[in-house]
């Protein structure tokens, strides 16, 4: 079993910057792909970014490309998601997921075994 723990929501302005961590325990990430995932009221959860624990190969949903960053902090077992210039349209609810093995396609959230509860961004207009 994998633990994960989010943290950082809240909420900013269009423009700002938010800086989102998870907290994983119960087992070593090495074969580990993590990722991160939004939904929306109404809508369906969707891909935002993954990183492999291994390779530290990162991946990005095309809407948050070049404005969001995903990274891993070996000593704390955290991986963390730097939101720059955020839009009304990047709130919703963030999630935190694991996934052993790389999952095919990486954007499929039904290959990720584990979720963390979940942190709520607003970005007001």
């Amino acid at each position: 079993q994998v633990q994960l723990v989010e943290s950082g929501g809240g909420l900013v302005r269009a423009g700002g910057s938010l800086r989102l961590s998870c907290a994983a325990s119960g087992r070593p990430l090495g074969n580990y792909v993590l990722g991160w995932f939004r939904q929306a009221p109404g809508k369906e959860r969707e891909f935002v970014a993954a990183i492999s624990w291994n390779s530290d190969n990162t991946y990005y949903a095309d809407s948050v490309k070049g404005r969001f960053t995903i990274s891993r902090d070996d000593a704390k077992n955290t991986v963390n998601l730097q939101m720059n210039s955020l839009k009304p349209e990047d709130t919703a609810g963030y999630y935190c997921a694991a996934a052993y093995r790389f999952p095919r396609p990486v954007q499929d959230s039904r290959q990720y075994t584990y979720w963390g509860q979940g942190t709520q961004v607003t970005v007001s207009s």
